[in-house]
């Protein structure tokens, strides 16, 4: 499936002594806008989208995506309220689709972005599943595993963080704000 958008500029045009107003309708794909991306923020995009998912279903908006040679194996959003099940987190969902896909429960040479940093519970099982390597967008300095458990993550993996934060932190602030009208 390639995403989509259609972008709407106005400019004006001169011709002589007469001035246009023209309206463009361009149509630019994400395959294309990715270009001027890193990989990093390409993935952490396609996690943004799923936690604009999520905060349609009026969840939690945490999106998360996992790769492996640049292939997307698993993706996932919180779905704790429409499951009824705190540990339903979208990290958790991620890691069961990609393990369904690559029929184990060892995730090696795989990268997991997600847009927050990740809980606890979150933490121990990108641990458990040896994930080699975590990118999160927004601190967590309230519930994230930074603060609370620093070691549980699989010794190996490594951990880039702040990728596209401000966006990631904007949607948690916006869900948020809703909430509290």
């Amino acid at each position: 499936m390639r995403f989509s958008k259609i972008i709407v500029r106005k400019c004006y045009i001169i011709c002589g002594n007469h001035i246009f107003l023209v309206t463009l309708h361009t149509r630019v794909y994400f395959d294309d806008y990715f270009v001027f991306m890193t990989t990093d923020e390409k993935y952490m995009t396609m996690a943004l989208h799923e936690a604009r998912l999520a905060y349609e279903q009026g969840e939690i908006p945490v999106g998360c995506v996992i790769v492996a040679d640049n292939t997307i194996i698993g993706r996932g959003h919180n779905l704790t309220q429409m499951l009824h099940d705190v540990t339903a987190h979208a990290e958790m969902q991620a890691i069961t689709a990609a393990t369904e896909t690559l029929g184990g429960k060892y995730l090696q040479g795989c990268t997991l972005y997600v847009t927050v940093e990740p809980c606890i519970m979150c933490a121990g099982a990108i641990g458990w599943a040896q994930i080699s390597r975590l990118v999160y967008g927004a601190p967590d300095p309230k519930r994230g595993y930074a603060t609370f458990a620093p070691q549980a993550l699989h010794p190996k993996c490594t951990v880039t963080s702040g990728v596209l934060a401000d966006e990631c932190r904007q949607l948690m602030q916006e869900f948020f704000a809703d909430r509290r009208k």
